[in-house]
């Protein structure tokens, strides 16, 4: 991943303002530590953070067409850029870079050309013939991007909120699958697949069907030219996408480049879930695999950092970002630039436990729908930016534009979870892979429940953490809660220590509002907490908070957190270290 800082229209091009974009645009080489290239016409400024992926020898930004006057500054990757090269047989490539493509796209298809693009990217394009420019995000949002508006006319873009929110006097989220034209001044949704609408599809299932488009949207993101490997936490989709890179990894270029046999990357406390499940799997596969070790402590330590490069407070996010973070920071002290990673799965599936408890498949259907359309917001997030702090890619295949087509076009109805039919959560995506006569994953991990990565890494974690902000979060403070922070009201003393953390970094109003709030169980949207009366009293997003469907759920398990009335604060959920480390497998 790189980083992208814009200024544009500022009314000002003096020294003293390049130097200020330049020291903006600082605060995101973590981003991209491999070059920095800053770009000026009159008051407009693109700046560039690279970390080198496709072409590290020449494609270094920003990026130009032939004659200099189409400038782009580009964070992302786009997978099918040989593709384009052939669909513009009369221009020109300085560079071998995979985002060298959309200058020329725009120069031959005007502002239209970004439904073409297959990729992850966020980009701003400057038109110096009319002084117009664009900007765009990639369909889910895996990319981040931040949009601002200065008080002298001046649009910012940043590709984190750190690189815009002192110098806008509002910013927000630059949403997924949109465009902004300067020519037109609004932004428009470029993405519009026939799921956006949540109308009920009723195309049959055909496993085959879905699997080679899986395989497909994996394969395709084997494009590097660096060290990669793949997150294995020994779950379900990250297992899936370890299984097919090795199978297709042999006959790659990056495999002439670094070996054909595939590194695995895998992170938790000791004795937990994932690192066990994850070692199974990879010697199953033959993958070269790195154990990363972390305690608790290590993990509180860290928090601060966490929440400064992630820009959030949501309770779930830092919960499953902060070993994420760790261990990207190991994976990069090896060399590695890029990972595979599973994220997405559980959207597009129906994936969380509380899935269970889905009245209907309409009810199912609109539920995935708003989780994908929410990803980057919370699990792309988590994906892009606790990588990017250490200069490390993530790529994700479950979000691959035509995979997500594929998977949420099936009748909803074969999504639905049935126990007495067999059929757990995303029993159509193992069954796809379900395969006798050439295994792709032993049957125990292809069936094993779902854990939030959060869950997986050690359930003490979770624990540690709530135990952690009960010691410096009193009832007290708790009481005052919705004065200190009227919007997003933090109702537990975790989510209070973590706004407390957040509002540090980011005090300004606009920052606040661009993390989501609402009710949740188990990762839920607010909406869904409706399909079980219990969970209105039991709001918590691990996934252990799905009472009844959790094999290790808080009711069950010998350590149960005990609801507590704080003032008139609804319950919270308290715990202590100590949880026991099961792993959970079926």
């Amino acid at each position: 991943m790189c980083g992208i800082l814009a200024v544009l229209g500022c009314s000002d091009d003096s020294q003293a303002k390049r130097v200020r974009v330049l020291e903006l645009s600082r605060r995101l080489k973590h981003r991209g530590p491999d070059w920095s290239g800053l770009y000026q016409h009159g008051d407009c400024y693109l700046s560039h953070q690279r970390l080198a992926v496709i072409d590290p020898a020449s494609g270094d930004q920003p990026l130009y067409n032939e004659d200099k006057s189409v400038v782009v500054t580009v964070n992302g990757e786009i997978y099918n850029h040989e593709e384009l090269r052939k669909r513009l047989p009369n221009h020109k490539f300085r560079t071998g870079s995979d985002c060298d493509v959309i200058a020329h796209l725009y120069e031959e298809f005007g502002e239209n050309f970004v439904n073409m693009l297959d990729g992850m990217f966020s980009f701003v394009l400057l038109d110096t013939r009319d002084n117009s420019f664009i900007v765009a995000r990639d369909a889910i949002g895996i990319t981040s991007l931040y949009i601002g508006w200065g008080l002298d006319g001046s649009i910012w873009i940043s590709s984190e909120m750190k690189g815009l929110n002192d110098d806008c006097e509002h910013f927000e989220s630059f949403p997924p699958g949109h465009l902004y034209s300067s020519k037109e001044g609004e932004l428009r949704r470029w993405y519009n697949p026939p799921w956006f609408s949540e109308a009920i599809p009723s195309t049959p299932y055909d496993p085959l069907v879905l699997r080679k488009a899986f395989e497909k949207a994996v394969i395709k993101r084997l494009m590097t030219d660096v060290p990669f490997g793949v997150l294995l936490s020994g779950g379900l989709d990250s297992s899936l996408v370890a299984s097919i890179t090795a199978r297709h990894l042999a006959g790659t270029k990056a495999a002439k480049q670094w070996g054909a046999q595939l590194h695995s990357f895998c992170v938790g406390l000791e004795g937990s879930p994932d690192l066990k499940a994850a070692k199974e799997v990879a010697d199953y596969l033959g993958t070269v695999h790195h154990e990363f070790h972390f305690t608790v402590q290590d993990g509180i330590d860290a928090i601060e950092d966490v929440i400064y490069h992630i820009e959030t407070y949501d309770v779930t996010t830092i919960r499953a970002s902060t070993p994420m973070f760790l261990m990207s920071r190991k994976i990069k002290s090896l060399g590695v630039k890029m990972v595979i990673s599973g994220e997405g799965s559980d959207e597009i599936f129906g994936g969380y436990l509380y899935f269970h408890k889905a009245p209907n498949k309409e009810e199912f259907h609109r539920e995935t729908c708003q989780k994908i359309k929410a990803l980057h917001m919370y699990d792309c997030l988590r994906a892009n930016k606790s990588t990017s702090a250490w200069g490390l890619e993530a790529r994700v295949p479950f979000l691959d534009k035509d995979f997500i087509n594929v998977a949420m076009d099936i009748d909803p109805e074969w999504k639905m979870i049935k126990r007495d039919e067999g059929r757990i959560e995303k029993w159509i995506l193992r069954r796809a892979f379900d395969d006798e006569e050439n295994p792709y994953l032993p049957k125990h991990i292809l069936y094993r429940q779902k854990e939030q990565f959060s869950d997986g890494v050690g359930y003490s974690w979770i624990d540690g953490l709530k135990a952690h902000a009960a010691q410096h979060v009193t009832d007290k403070m708790m009481l005052n809660a919705s004065h200190i922070f009227p919007h997003n009201t933090p109702n537990t003393k975790e989510a209070y220590y973590y706004r407390m953390i957040f509002e540090r970094f980011f005090p300004q109003n606009s920052a606040r509002l661009t993390v989501p709030g609402g009710a949740s169980i188990a990762c839920s949207t607010a909406r869904a907490v409706e399909w079980d009366a219990s969970w209105s009293k039991n709001l918590d997003p691990s996934g252990r908070a799905a009472l009844g469907v959790h094999l290790s759920d808080y009711a069950s398990s010998n350590k149960i957190p005990v609801p507590q009335m704080v003032g008139n604060m609804p319950p919270r959920m308290v715990g202590a270290v100590g949880t026991p480390e099961l792993a959970i497998q079926i």
